[in-house]
């Protein structure tokens, strides 16, 4: 049990702490606060953000862990896709001394973020935009470290190991922490639920979301991050989570169902509409080996936002 009173956050050991962002409902996003022991005062590294509205959570954290945001030497960001880094900027300008270290696709996008939020405004529409993600800030250039494929950031002697972990995303990188056994992936190792674990163990999925969906380089940055023989897996959607190994054989399988899935309806006139009823009937079936006893109705529910970003990111990928 954590010494502190947190409000949005639990301590999962080892000096790491989830903090629920708040975004869509609680437990769906995370991001991540690091803390390690320096001679002078604890040095902080938050890894991913959430979005705008997020960063009064992470600022309200800190002050429960008795830590200012001067503290905050790194923010990491493991991709920058909104629900993870659209809070970036802003929480920059909170942490004076934090540097902002970003995969090398997407620094220009976190010094100019003009192309991003017009992106998300053109999808969401202005309104959506505003209530769900808030405005984006800049960077300044001269803050932000390209996250190169093997940088370690020294974290007051904790090494962060930055690893380019494509599938999900071109601009995705993996952050392995020798010091915890534990390897924050962003949305390379699949999205799982707290609501759907079970007496035998956690659901997990293959996020295959907009626009760089990619099987081939996924199962590839999949064996990259099982090689460190991870003992935990700490995801943005959500939070840590053990039995790694299984999981690995439970995620690389539904991949390859998808994968079929997608196959079977590469022709069809409704093909997104086919994909969504396909990949929903995919996700009942395995929460019900599972054992899981939600109802049909809720789960459509919970799963309904990945299972349209799902279908959008394979139709992408079908072409």
């Amino acid at each position: 049990m954590s010494r502190f009173s947190l409000r949005y956050a639990s301590d999962v050991g080892d000096g790491i702490y989830t903090v629920d962002t708040g975004y869509i409902r609680p437990q769906f996003d995370a991001c991540y606060i690091v803390m390690q022991r320096a001679p002078s005062s604890e040095r902080i590294a938050i890894i991913d953000c959430g979005t705008t509205h997020s960063i009064s959570r992470i600022i309200a954290t800190l002050t429960d862990l008795e830590c200012q945001p001067d503290q905050v030497d790194y923010i990491i960001l493991t991709h920058i896709h909104l629900d993870h880094a659209g809070g970036a900027g802003h929480l920059m300008q909170l942490c004076p001394n934090a540097q902002l270290v970003v995969h090398p696709r997407g620094v220009k996008h976190m010094i100019d973020p003009t192309i991003l939020k017009a992106g998300a405004k053109e999808v969401y529409g202005e309104e959506v935009f505003a209530k769900e993600y808030g405005d984006f800030q800049s960077v300044q250039a001269h803050r932000v470290i390209e996250a190169k494929d093997e940088l370690m950031v020294n974290l007051a002697g904790r090494i962060l190991l930055c690893i380019d972990t494509p599938g999900h995303a071109k601009h995705h990188i993996t952050i392995w922490d020798q010091m915890s056994h534990g390897a924050f992936t962003g949305d390379t190792f699949g999205i799982s639920y707290r609501e759907f674990d079970t007496e035998k163990g956690v659901f997990i999925f293959p996020s295959t979301s907009p626009i760089h969906f990619d099987p081939k380089a996924l199962r590839a940055s999949l064996k990259k991050i099982m090689s460190f023989k991870p003992e935990w897996i700490f995801p943005t959607h959500f939070s840590k989570i053990g039995q790694v190994q299984l999981l690995y054989q439970k995620l690389t399988e539904m991949l390859s169902r998808v994968e079929d899935l997608g196959k079977s309806v590469i022709k069809a006139e409704h093909r997104h509409e086919l994909l969504k009823i396909g990949l929903l009937n995919l996700y009942i079936q395995e929460l019900r080996d599972q054992g899981c006893q939600l109802s049909e109705s809720k789960i459509d529910q919970m799963l309904q936002m990945d299972i349209d970003l799902n279908a959008q990111g394979m139709s992408i990928w079908l072409g």
